[in-house]
């Protein structure tokens, strides 16, 4: 092991402590390239939804190659652990379909206030605040928000994919099944499920190339080829208007407060897998948080929404990789993606079923099934307690029920506070819960 870990020079083990983490140089590259398997849905979803808020594909996906890759380096070069970054599933929803559709945000002020919301990150990190945000929050809201997105999410999917349409009486129904491109969607659905349960490495990723597939040979999907240059980036490069920005100090916190918890909860997730925790704490936690900070900030100035830690690096992490060795591949990988614009084109590219109208069949059924995972923290919620779970439901429910993050986000940070309070429990919340309560009643008291 001593000659492979070492490397040349000794230099990789300098890096990585590789002998240190018990682990060798081909160990932790073959979990590089199960975890970008795992993750690398994200480069044909992220196009296809931040251009829903009008932003150009090709500069998207630039954008979500080339953020995920530096950000990924920073993790492995600068934390030493095998935690892979990319645009976060959740925060682009927010991004377009809260910030952009709902609220008629230009995509540039949008980019903006994710720019403000990896600053602000980058400080709570360097003078140690973060924890007394993370504390003031208590759990059961946490994973309330983190189903409630996922139910969100999944809603999404099943609207993209055909399954769930409008109805002026009943708000939604079940869409027309027999519909060809519902019927794909559906079929990618079954495929990747099955890949899932099966446990295949990159299962999201082969079930999205077998849809594709199916799609191309029923006419469903348009091939626009596999290979070609890399896509211009100058379209959402530096177009962020931050000055906007600060006119929407919500809009900003809500992205921090997403990026903040999604880091927090994915960071404890792999490294409880890995073995990293000591005396129940992260070493060099501090730079992990500072690495996704910088991350969502260069992601804006890229031109896409926040960059996070991705929970899928526990693939790599089951496959064997303990070090930030493992994230040089997943870098690698995700840069040599952009020389594959035109089949990122072919799948994240719609489906036009009317004027207008297009539905998704290829990456709908991956939003409902990364949906389905996110609702499992529904377990977690202290139900038996409703002053726990009468907050956590009502933030669960309204995020989709109101098709917005932060509106369901309101409910729980309103209601919990106010519950405790009334019931003789007031002792139990931060004195910041109670504040960010408060300015949210007064905000929807007067602001319009």
């Amino acid at each position: 092991m001593s000659n492979e870990a070492t490397g040349s020079g000794g230099l990789l083990e300098r890096l990585f402590r590789l002998r240190e983490n018990g682990t060798t140089v081909r160990t932790e590259l073959r979990a590089g390239v199960v975890t970008f398997l795992t993750m690398s849905y994200i480069i044909f979803v992220q196009p296809a939804v931040l251009s829903q808020a009008g932003m150009d594909f090709g500069a998207v996906m630039a954008a979500t190659c080339i953020s995920a890759a530096a950000a990924t380096l920073m993790m492995g070069l600068y934390a030493n652990y095998p935690i892979a970054l990319a645009p976060g599933m959740g925060e682009n929803f927010f991004f377009t379909f809260t910030v952009v559709v709902g609220m008629g945000v230009s995509w540039q002020v949008a980019l903006g206030a994710v720019f403000l919301s990896g600053v602000a990150f980058l400080l709570l990190s360097a003078v140690r605040l973060r924890e007394m945000v993370i504390e003031a929050v208590p759990a059961s809201l946490q994973h309330a928000i983190a189903a409630g997105i996922g139910i969100f999410i999944a809603f999404i999917g099943f609207q993209q994919a055909g399954i769930v349409v409008g109805n002026p009486g009943s708000l939604v129904q079940l869409g027309d099944v027999r519909q060809p491109p519902v019927l794909l969607a559906l079929a990618g659905l079954a495929i990747t499920s099955v890949l899932l349960v099966r446990k295949v490495p990159g299962a999201i990723l082969w079930g999205m190339l077998a849809t594709a597939i199916l799609g191309l040979l029923f006419g469903l999907v348009e091939y626009r080829g596999v290979i070609s240059a890399p896509p211009s980036i100058a379209p959402t490069l530096f177009a962020m208007d931050v000055r906007g920005a600060l006119a929407l100090p919500m809009v900003t916190f809500i992205f921090l407060y997403m990026v903040l918890f999604d880091t927090v909860g994915t960071v404890i997730g792999v490294s409880a897998q890995a073995g990293f925790l000591k005396d129940g704490k992260i070493p060099r936690a501090g730079r992990v948080l500072m690495t996704d900070a910088a991350g969502t900030a260069l992601g804006a100035v890229l031109g896409t929404s926040t960059v996070t830690s991705y929970i899928e690096s526990n693939a790599g992490v089951a496959a064997g990789g303990r070090t930030g060795l493992a994230n040089m591949p997943t870098a690698l990988l995700f840069l040599l993606a952009l020389f594959f614009i035109p089949l990122v084109q072919t799948i994240g590219g719609g489906y036009e079923v009317t004027p207008g109208r297009f539905l998704h069949p290829v990456t709908a059924p991956v939003l409902i099934l990364v949906g389905c995972m996110m609702a499992k923290s529904i377990l977690r919620i202290e139900w038996n307690d409703l002053c726990e779970g009468v907050p956590a439901f009502l933030t669960m429910a309204g995020i989709p029920l109101t098709y917005n993050i932060a509106h369901g986000l309101a409910l729980g940070f309103i209601s919990y506070p106010a519950l405790k309070l009334l019931s003789g429990r007031g002792k139990e919340v931060s004195w910041l819960l109670y504040l960010m309560g408060f300015l949210l009643v007064l905000t929807y008291a007067f602001v319009r």
